[in-house]
Order: structure tokens, then C-alpha cells, then sequence
């Protein structure tokens, strides 16, 4: 039965630190390795994906980073997947053709399970990227590229559970991921388009015409209408303000709640002056297109809560405020 030691703050605050400090330097020592066998791990994958993919194998903890590798390399442009090696022998290794590429990871390099798998791999010569510690072991005699992710020390203190060396591992991965990223031109639009349903997808997917006001929902009137006209207008709509147009649709200005708020303040006559005289001219406009996450940057550029959206010969088609986007999740 375990029994529950009291220590003191200041010593967790130690271990914390000492946990830290231990992997830091185990980085540290692996970037220092990085060379031609980190350059041939690279060459395979860009040669053989696609129309191959990346299989990424491992047993244990050596499984949970495996998968977070695979995951990391699939959204970054590199198709790739996790099999777990036990589930492999009993037939899983249907899901790796010949055209595919292996990554094998084991900090010992003598898994069982790993190893048993490893004649199917020779057999098909499809290649096989080792992620060991041990680079005397049976993985790294049967590898074609072997990346040493040894360390000088594990982070937890018995020297066993894996930790250092599953930081390293997990660091190897995303080195890879993002050197074959770089390498294929792979753009933050590419890396959207894999997350549609995350903050990232929305702010480079979504775009103006997705969320503005359109037809017959925007609030607009022609030049010569009065302005207590325009505020009834303006108060069947959701955004606070109408655009002004002329016979053409073609934006003339816009007229807002706060322009209402000043002109009644200065005692305009509101029922009988037109709403010209007190529009804004020359509204901030953008085109239907554009990435919504633009019409946030011309808000906050313009101090403005609202845009007009107008086609390519000024013609209003919609409207669009920051309630909208936020509600979107574009902000």
C-alpha cells in the first residue's frame, strides 16, 4: 500500500523543475545528434509519400507518442497512420502496402511485438524508420534509417517509467512532420482545410459571404429617403445602421445608431431632412470573398463594428458586423 509522504511546496516546486531540467537537457543532447540519418528518415518519407502513407508503430507509452506522431504528421501534409503492433500480427499489417513507410518505435528496440512484425516489413521492402534508444538492439539492426532518441537519464527518479526518452521520441516526430511540411510548400490554408470544425478551420475557411446579411435582410435605403424613414429601416434590421444606395444599388454611405444619436443632440430635423445629410460617406467596404477573419482585421484597423459588402462595380450585396462573427467564432 502506497503511503502519501508530506512534503513541503517549496520541494514539489524542486522535483517540478528537476523534471524539466532533466528533459531539457536530453533535447538538448538529441538536437545536437540530429544529422544524415534524421535527412535519410526524410528522403524515404518524401520519396515514398505519396502514394504511399506513413504506418507508425509502437508498443506501451511508446504507443500514445506513436499515435500523437501519426496524428501530427497527417494533419501537416504527410498521410499517415498509428497500428499498434499486437493488433499488426493479427492482421493489421493488411492496412501497410509496399508503397508505404514504417515508423518503428521502441526505446529498448527489442518490443516483442514490434519485432515480430518487423520479417513482413523486409519481406515487402517497405522501408523502416527506427526511433530507438538502443542502437545495438534487433530494431536498429533491421532498420534502413535508424534516429537515436537515447537519453542520458529518465526524468523519473526509479529510472523507469519513461519520460525523458518519450519527450525526445515525441520531439523526433514533430521534427520530421514539420521538416516535411516545410519541404512540400504545405500552407496554413492546407492545414485548415484538415481542422474545419477547429478555431483555426473557421478563421481560414469561413469567409464573408458565409455569415453576411444578404437580399432582402439588409437594411437599405435610397438616397432622398428622410431620415425618420431611414430609422424605421434601420429598426427592422439587426445591425444598428442601413446603407445608403442610389437607383443602382450602388453604395452612397451608411447611416448608424450613432449618427442618430448626434443628430439628435445638434436638433436635426429628423422628419423631414433626407438622409444624405447626415450619412456617412464613403463606408468602409469589403468584397463577399474575402476570409471573414479580414473583415475582424478591418474592424479593429477602422475602429469600425460593421462593413458593407459590395461587389467589383460597388454594388451593395451584404452586410456584415463584428456580433456576427463572433457568434461564428471567427474572433
Amino acid at each position: 500500500m502506497n503511503v502519501r509522504i508530506n512534503h513541503s511546496t517549496t520541494e514539489i516546486i524542486t522535483w517540478a523543475q528537476e523534471v524539466l531540467s532533466i528533459e531539457k537537457q536530453a533535447l538538448d543532447a538529441f538536437s545536437n545528434r540530429i544529422g544524415d540519418e534524421f535527412i535519410k528518415a526524410v528522403t524515404i518519407i518524401e520519396n515514398q509519400v505519396p502514394p504511399g502513407k506513413v504506418a507508425v508503430l509502437g508498443m506501451g507509452k511508446s504507443g500514445h507518442i506513436a499515435s500523437k506522431i501519426a496524428a501530427t504528421l497527417a494533419s501537416t501534409g504527410t498521410p499517415a497512420f498509428f497500428v499498434h503492433p499486437a493488433e499488426a500480427g493479427h492482421g493489421d499489417l493488411g492496412m501497410i502496402s509496399s508503397h508505404d513507410v514504417v515508423i518503428a518505435i521502441s526505446q529498448s528496440g527489442i518490443s516483442d511485438e514490434l519485432l515480430r512484425v518487423l520479417p513482413y516489413f523486409k519481406r515487402y521492402v517497405i522501408p523502416i524508420i527506427a526511433l530507438t534508444g538502443k542502437l545495438n538492439s534487433p530494431l536498429a539492426d533491421h532498420a534502413d534509417v535508424v534516429i537515436d532518441t537515447s537519453v542520458k537519464q529518465e526524468a523519473c527518479p526509479h529510472g523507469l517509467a519513461p519520460t525523458a526518452s518519450t519527450t525526445v521520441t515525441l520531439a523526433a516526430g514533430d521534427a520530421l512532420a514539420i521538416c516535411l511540411l516545410r519541404r512540400s510548400g504545405f500552407m496554413a490554408k492546407d492545414f485548415a482545410e484538415r481542422h474545419p470544425h477547429g478555431a483555426l478551420g473557421r478563421k481560414l475557411l469561413v469567409r464573408v459571404s458565409d455569415l453576411m446579411l444578404k437580399g432582402n435582410d439588409i437594411p437599405k435605403v435610397q438616397k432622398g429617403t428622410t431620415i425618420i424613414e431611414s430609422l424605421m429601416q434601420m429598426s427592422q434590421g439587426t445591425v444598428g445602421a442601413v446603407a445608403v444606395v442610389d437607383n443602382h444599388d450602388c453604395v452612397q454611405g451608411i447611416f448608424t445608431d450613432g449618427d442618430l444619436r448626434r443628430a439628435l443632440v445638434r436638433g436635426v430635423d429628423v422628419m423631414h431632412e433626407p438622409i444624405e445629410k447626415l450619412m456617412t460617406t464613403q463606408p468602409k467596404t469589403i468584397k463577399a470573398e474575402k476570409l471573414a477573419v479580414e473583415a475582424v482585421t478591418m474592424m479593429d484597423q477602422f475602429k469600425a463594428n460593421l462593413l458593407l459588402v459590395t461587389s467589383e462595380n460597388n454594388q451593395l450585396i451584404g452586410i456584415i458586423n463584428m456580433r456576427m462573427l463572433v457568434h461564428a467564432g471567427v474572433v
